[in-house]
């Protein structure tokens, strides 16, 4: 059994669906010697948050970042969280619907995703800053 984990940090990105399957690959090259396994990817922010979807087109990104500003709108006067700016609830609560990690199978030393599917950074805020991610592998 191999375990390996690495931490990756993504540059700030504008709000929306963001393509990172590629930067989360090569952060985490040992993959390369696992036959058999999972990768786990786990961002350490509440809001922002990662999942698993089309990767060819980007208009599929675009139309996540519309539906979900039309389910959780900004400047509802019934929030009571609202410190941080009208994006901030909104952020907390799309990212509680998506997620925080996603599981991978791992074949013969590659990520086993489907031919149009790719690991989405979803990031809810206007401004979120850089985001962390912690990205762990095991197998045989």
């Amino acid at each position: 059994m191999q375990i390996h984990q690495q931490t990756l940090q993504l540059k700030e990105r504008k709000r929306g669906f963001h393509l990172i399957t590629s930067e989360v690959v090569q952060a985490l090259p040992q993959i390369a010697h696992i036959k058999t396994g999972i990768m786990q990817v786990f961002i350490q922010h509440t809001s922002a948050s990662l999942t698993i979807n089309e990767n060819a087109d980007p208009t599929v990104r675009r139309d996540f970042e519309m539906y979900f500003s039309k389910v959780v709108p900004e400047n509802d006067p019934d929030y009571l969280h609202d410190d941080e700016g009208p994006d901030d609830m909104p952020a907390h609560l799309k990212a509680a619907m998506l997620g925080s990690s996603v599981m991978i199978p791992i074949r013969s030393g590659r990520l086993a995703l489907g031919t149009w599917q790719g690991i989405y950074l979803c990031e809810h805020r206007n401004y979120g800053g850089s985001r962390n991610l912690i990205i762990t592998a095991w197998g045989d």
